[in-house]
């Protein structure tokens, strides 16, 4: 393309309003996909699971925007009459302000980080998402006795720094492959659970909330039928994090046996 076609080209390009937006974000912000030196974790990535690949017959529950005084304490109750553990991904001051509510229930669940304030982490920089993470990690470190290792972005909007800072702080960021569908299912909560229970497979995260408005009772009202169901298809529930390394011991016995195979097949 010669100089002139290609000031053509540019100038006809910058024509299209859908290319050139007034509200775009500065390459410091959320979107940016560069990291910065002095936040390079050892790993240099990270993963993001939106399920996690598994022939063991596990099934991660997930509660996110607690704990809330209303809720939480049911949806805690359920899973302890089922012995199920789970996942809750908590906001920071929520956590902050209730956490008498988790400190003594904690038990067989795990805490994830959620942010401080529930905020769209997408449109923050990278001094804004590290705040919304670190406040919530001091929290959780302070209920629970151990810093998380997990998080989840509100919405699941992930951007640039989003992913800098999540590798900074060394966490899996942790999405989901399932999701309670309450207002589907307003006027038949049962189907609510029969969706989950006929659809989820192993390795699957199911996503919840255990605060909000309260069509989300459906889904929570239905938490005993949605453990039975799983039971009865043979699938235990898990923490996201047993999921992770049943995940990787599964790996590495299939690389261990392929190893063995190759050195025996090498002897003959």
């Amino acid at each position: 393309m010669t100089v002139a076609a290609g000031i053509s080209a540019g100038a006809a390009l910058t024509r299209i309003p859908d290319l050139v937006t007034s509200d775009r974000l500065p390459l410091g912000g959320g979107y940016a996909p560069a990291g910065v030196a002095s936040g390079w974790s050892p790993r240099g990535g990270l993963n993001v699971r939106w399920h996690v690949p598994t022939e063991q017959p596990f099934v991660a529950l997930t509660f996110d925007d607690g704990p809330g005084p209303q809720w939480t304490p049911m949806v805690l109750d359920v899973l302890d009459r089922h012995r199920a553990p789970a996942t809750f991904f908590v906001v920071g001051e929520r956590l902050t302000r209730h956490e008498d509510l988790m400190r003594h229930r904690i038990g067989r669940h795990e805490l994830g980080n959620h942010t401080w304030a529930h905020r769209d982490l997408g449109k923050l920089d990278e001094a804004g998402v590290r705040d919304q993470l670190l406040r919530t990690h001091v929290a959780i470190r302070r209920v629970a006795g151990y810093p998380p290792t997990l998080m989840r972005p509100p919405w699941g909007h992930l951007g640039g720094s989003t992913l800098v800072i999540a590798d900074e702080f060394e966490y899996d960021v942790v999405m989901w492959s399932h999701q309670m569908r309450e207002k589907r299912y307003a006027h038949n909560p049962p189907a609510q659970a029969r969706d989950i229970v006929d659809n989820v497979q192993p390795g699957s995260i199911v996503l919840a909330h255990d605060i909000g408005a309260r069509h989300r009772l459906v889904a929570l009202n239905q938490l005993d039928a949605i453990l039975n169901g799983l039971h009865r298809r043979g699938l235990r529930p898990v923490t996201v994090s047993t999921l992770i390394a049943a995940a990787a011991a599964g790996r590495a016995s299939i690389k261990d046996f392929r190893a063995d195979q190759g050195q025996m097949a090498a002897e003959k």
